[in-house]
């Protein structure tokens, strides 16, 4: 068991999200940056997907009960424990009465604290997710508060070297595969969607332009400030569903890119669609800064997704690896 000592708003328990539920309304939920959350639980050996602390606003402090094992994935928060600086990215054990205290990252926006066994809240729709739309899921629907006991699920003790070990972030290990612009705006990779000639010529200055984040932004979505654009006629629309990384344009011209807490449904215009692989990045993009969109095929859109996936399987073997290493020595 774990308690939270200093928090501020909007941090909250998170897993992979409840999909299936859209077309009842139920939005999907879970962790902005998916990739951070899979490696945190790889680094534990917890199932798949199980529930973390997505961390968004800091300060955030908290006290272990019990000895355990966690991992801090994500943006580099200059994480201490007990005083004793972590590296990023990092997995290491704890003993009872120790104190992890998380700063404001220098840059990317979420931190993700995994814990051995993961979150243990229950399940609503499959889901630990926490919505805040809908005040269900997580520690009764809300963000966490210091004073919170959050427990544990049951777990084999993890088996780490002494010290704790760690891995090389996805945005330095694949900076290939995830570039960033001589400028240092994030380059997002999209599919054009449905509406997008509807837009003329505003539709190739989309691509062109540089989009910075505005501070209207939130889980539910990110609103982009620039020069606005606009489609060439208006067109009634009917309501249409929506996900993830859909680029709607309402009629002021700034965009809206769907996030983790996407409506399920919209009638504005859309202009393109994220990649999925490129989903964690704008999950970690910081209020102010600033993105372009990439045009992208889909067969560039599937091998970006293997070239992540590998990424990842090459950690979880290695997990292995050092897991039997260390088991054979005991």
């Amino acid at each position: 068991m774990i308690e939270i000592l200093e928090t501020g708003p909007l941090n909250t328990v998170q897993d992979r999200g409840r999909p299936g539920y859209r077309n009842i309304g139920v939005t999907a939920s879970g962790a902005m940056d998916p990739v951070a959350l899979e490696i945190g639980n790889i680094l534990l050996g917890n199932p798949q997907g199980a529930a973390v602390i997505e961390v968004q606003t800091f300060p955030f402090r908290l006290c272990f009960a019990k000895g355990g094992a966690f991992a801090l994935t994500g943006a580099d928060c200059r994480a201490k424990l007990d005083g004793v600086a972590l590296p990023p990215w990092w997995a290491a054990e704890t003993e009872a009465g120790q104190v992890l205290e998380l700063f404001p990252p220098l840059r990317d926006a979420r931190a993700y604290v995994s814990l051995a066994g993961g979150v243990d809240v229950a399940q609503v729709m499959g889901s630990r997710s926490t919505s805040l739309r809908g005040s269900f899921g997580g520690l009764a629907g809300r963000t966490l508060a210091a004073g919170d006991g959050i427990t544990t699920g049951p777990v084999e003790p993890a088996v780490l070297p002494k010290g704790g070990f760690g891995v090389v972030p996805p945005a330095v290990a694949l900076k290939d595969v995830f570039p960033v612009d001589e400028h240092g705006a994030l380059l997002i990779r999209a599919l054009p969607a449905g509406e997008h000639d509807l837009f003329g010529a505003d539709a190739d200055r989309f691509w062109r332009q540089p989009w910075k984040i505005s501070a209207r932004s939130d889980r539910t979505g990110y609103r982009l400030s620039g020069d606005p654009i606009h489609p060439v006629e208006v067109v009634e629309m009917r309501s249409h569903g929506v996900v993830p990384g859909v680029i709607q344009v309402p009629p002021a011209g700034e965009p809206i890119v769907q996030m983790s807490d996407a409506n399920t449904a919209g009638g504005y215009p859309k202009i393109a669609g994220v990649i999925e692989a490129d989903l964690w990045r704008m999950g970690q993009a910081r209020i102010g800064s600033t993105l372009r969109f990439v045009p992208a095929t889909h067969a560039e859109a599937r091998a970006i997704e293997k070239a992540l996936a590998a990424y990842v399987e090459d950690i979880r073997n290695t997990a292995r690896l050092v897991s039997k290493a260390l088991a054979a020595m005991a």
